[in-house]
């Protein structure tokens, strides 16, 4: 069985008693220092299946390993990296390709959950790219489809935001962002994705109450970012890979290596397809 966190608990409860929007700033600073960019337009966190899309972006002009930055630790799941790169597009944008994602299954607190979202806000980004591979309770979306989210269901029982902090979250996925994707692929569906907690997957009786409150998507990230990034000003853009059918869904069994396989298969046409929106933003 896996060991529960105890390595780095010390520099985890450290890093929850420091204002989150002064670590966030730290770590943006360094980012500067080490890039020698002043400041960044588009931050996007590339999920399963969606990292070869850095590579059709443009230049990558520094790859940075993250856990050497304040705030950000080495990835926990197979399939994810653990840089942050920094890309020049041939329009002369500046992207922060944010490949250290800490999953809220993890148990670092929600301040790590969205740590990487404050840092791309305290870099100058002023728009938010979330990618993820999904569980899909559309049978008609088959493994492989991107799906553009245009509201979220946060199951987590938990918020990025501390205090009296009341953010409005209506329109919080850009109604302009998902115009210009569907510009780009008329035949891209949407839907509404409702993040668990994970790190196990949904019973059928889970998923048949997700629907049941208006979800189409199923995951483990997400929704805690595009809230904290709304609260940080950015527009937000989401589209998920249905990397599997739910669980209830398909009689298959769900895997994560079934969701690697699907991210893998759907890699080239969804990094071309990512690729082009962005361009567009």
């Amino acid at each position: 069985m896996p060991k529960p966190l105890i390595a780095g608990r010390l520099g985890l409860v450290s890093e929850n008693l420091e204002d989150p929007f002064d670590l966030a700033a730290r770590a943006a600073a360094a980012i500067a220092e080490q890039t020698g960019v002043e400041s960044h337009d588009i931050a996007l966190v590339l999920g399963s299946g969606w990292g070869g899309a850095a590579d059709l972006l443009g230049e990558t002009t520094h790859t940075l390993d993250a856990s050497t930055l304040p705030g950000f630790h080495a990835p926990a799941v197979v399939g994810h990296v653990g840089t942050i790169r920094s890309i020049l597009t041939g329009d002369g944008k500046r992207l922060l390709i944010l490949g250290a994602r800490t999953h809220y299954y993890e148990g670092r607190g929600v301040r790590a959950v969205v740590h990487g979202v404050r840092t791309a806000a305290a870099a100058g980004c002023a728009s938010l790219v979330l990618t993820n591979g999904c569980g899909g309770l559309n049978p008609a979306w088959a493994p492989g489809t991107p799906v553009l989210i245009s509201d979220h269901i946060n199951l987590t029982a938990s918020s990025p935001l501390e205090g009296a902090t009341f953010v409005d979250l209506t329109d919080l996925y850009s109604p302009r962002l998902r115009a210009i994707a569907r510009e780009v692929d008329p035949s891209l569906d949407e839907g509404v994705y409702a993040q668990f907690t994970g790190p196990h997957y949904e019973t059928p009786a889970e998923v048949r109450y997700a629907k049941a409150i208006g979800a189409d998507l199923v995951g483990m990230s997400t929704a805690l970012e595009a809230i904290a990034a709304r609260h940080a000003g950015l527009e937000v853009f989401g589209i998920s890979l249905v990397t599997n059918l739910a669980a209830g869904i398909s009689d298959a069994p769900l895997s994560h290596e079934e969701v690697l396989e699907a991210g893998q298969a759907a890699g080239p046409r969804i990094s071309k397809l990512l690729a082009s929106i962005v361009e567009r933003a």
